[in-house]
């Protein structure tokens, strides 16, 4: 069920209502009903993938009593055994179902350089929808009762609910089960405030994902399937386009997922900080969705020794880690490269010690950023778009095709300007200007401070007509084939 849906609109009010009028007496009860709707609302892509996450839950909470109860008998080795097993497992369920096809089809090209052919034949598997980032909530889970930073859920109905909470179950936050998990033990009471507050990111979400996006989507796929008769400035508009489809749909699902979390009583992490007023690569990627970045320092690059180490060993940590990041995305080596691409990026900041940097706001306390901030704001987004080239292209072999017309003298020559690009580019205008306006607040949407009531609902009633108008909907979300 997509969140720019009919059957969304209809769903959500249906189930707020059911919610907080009919099964909010019990506890129990309503984790209960949490749990129902969120596997009518993952279901109705496909019924067959409730059962594969249904498995992945179900081994995940096994695995949560089994190591405690080890470890309260000190028997470690025994402890480790099941976390070790319960990690093998829902990671050889993720790898079969995503990357089976790209190793076979990688072993056959590697054989094939040569001069042997291999009779190995890939299989038609559909990828469920969300399984990267429901599966990596609920291995969070076990790797924290393992190491001790939470006791295992004693209510599996609770735990259900974690893993298959719908606002976030397909497309993220990728939530940590010490946040989540506690609110679903906890009695939860109608805040109005929160509410208001999670309609206007849900708001705010849908002009990002249906206005900017969507519109973004339209000339990003004429260009880039068409690459090969664009000139070098159509495929750098095409570019910035992406950025900003990319950043537009996932940031959109993220505050809509946050806002309807909120609407239940839930607080789900922020995942988007503003990345492209970013000042070096190392701010982008602590703002560029966040949840991700962070589940792969705690439970990979920190494991692995972090930046503790000698110099080469925080080296070797970075690369592996925007690796794994590049290859967590998708099975295909574009993905893998754009990693690499931004390790290599990395790289100077972490040799000279600037890599952390950049945490305060950029211009604090003034409205326009200095000459200096600008400059680095620039290059910071060009180096990202160079990457999205890579993540957007159909193979590695494309992406060095486009990226040697951007390079070309087509560069000078005018783009190709088409009927209602106009708007895309108006929209575009105003999703930075509202951005960098709020770029202190959670969302673009967060105007609580404007106490005029009249002043706030016009602003809602402009942005619904925007929408309405100029919304091009019924694409899906990119980070779903994730």
């Amino acid at each position: 069920m997509l969140f720019n849906s009919i059957e969304f609109a209809i769903f959500l009010p249906i189930v707020f209502l059911l919610y907080w009028f009919v099964f909010q007496k019990k506890l129990s009860v309503q984790n209960a009903f949490i749990v129902l709707v969120s596997y009518v609302f993952y279901g109705w892509w496909d019924w067959r993938f409730l059962l594969l996450m249904g498995a992945t839950t179900l081994f995940s909470w096994l695995s949560g009593d089994l190591i405690r109860k080890f470890q309260s008998r000190d028997k470690i080795n025994y402890a480790r055994i099941v976390s070790v097993s319960n990690i093998v497992l829902n990671l050889a369920i993720l790898g079969f179902f995503k990357y089976y096809n790209f190793f076979v089809d990688s072993f056959i090209d590697a054989f094939t350089l040569f001069g042997k052919s291999l009779e190995i034949h890939t299989l038609k598997i559909i990828l469920p929808v969300g399984i990267s980032f429901y599966t990596f909530q609920a291995l969070s889970y076990s790797i924290d009762v393992y190491r001790k930073k939470m006791e295992p859920a004693k209510d599996i109905v609770s735990f259900f609910g974690y893993v298959s909470f719908f606002p976030q179950l397909v497309a993220g936050p990728i939530e940590r089960a010490t946040n989540l998990l506690p609110q679903f033990y906890s009695k939860r009471t109608f805040d109005y405030s929160l509410a208001a507050d999670g309609m206007r990111q849900i708001l705010w979400g849908l002009f990002k994902k249906i206005v900017v996006a969507d519109n973004c989507a339209v000339y990003v796929n004429q260009i880039f399937d068409n690459y090969q008769n664009e000139s070098g400035s159509t495929l750098l508009l095409g570019a910035v386009f992406f950025a900003f489809q990319i950043y537009g749909d996932f940031s959109g699902y993220s505050d809509i997922a946050i806002g309807t979390a909120r609407l239940f009583g839930f607080r789900l992490m922020r995942n988007f900080n503003f990345p492209y007023f970013s000042r070096d690569i190392a701010e982008f990627w602590r703002k560029w969705h966040i949840s991700l970045t962070t589940w792969f320092r705690d439970y990979i690059y920190i494991p692995l020794g972090g930046s503790r180490g000698t110099k080469w060993q925080s080296i070797r940590n970075t690369f592996i880690i925007f690796i794994v990041s590049g290859f967590w995305h998708g099975a295909n080596w574009t993905f893998i490269v754009w990693g690499l691409i931004h390790a290599i990026l990395f790289m100077p900041l972490l040799l000279s010690g600037k890599n952390r940097k950049h945490n305060d706001i950029i211009a604090e306390n003034r409205f326009l950023p200095s000459v200096k901030e600008l400059f680095q704001m620039t290059l910071t987004f060009a180096l990202v778009v160079f990457g999205w080239i890579f993540f957007r292209a159909a193979d590695v072999k494309v992406a060095f095709e486009i990226i040697a017309s951007v390079f070309s003298d087509t560069i000078f020559s005018l783009p190709t300007y088409q009927v209602g690009m106009s708007k895309t580019v108006a929209s575009l205008g105003v999703l930075i200007l509202v951005e960098w306006f709020m770029r202190r607040k959670q969302h673009g949407l967060e105007i609580d401070f404007i106490k005029s009531r009249i002043i706030r609902w016009s602003i809602y009633y402009v942005l619904i007509a925007i929408i309405l108008q100029f919304g091009a909907n019924g694409q899906s979300f990119i980070y779903f084939q994730f």
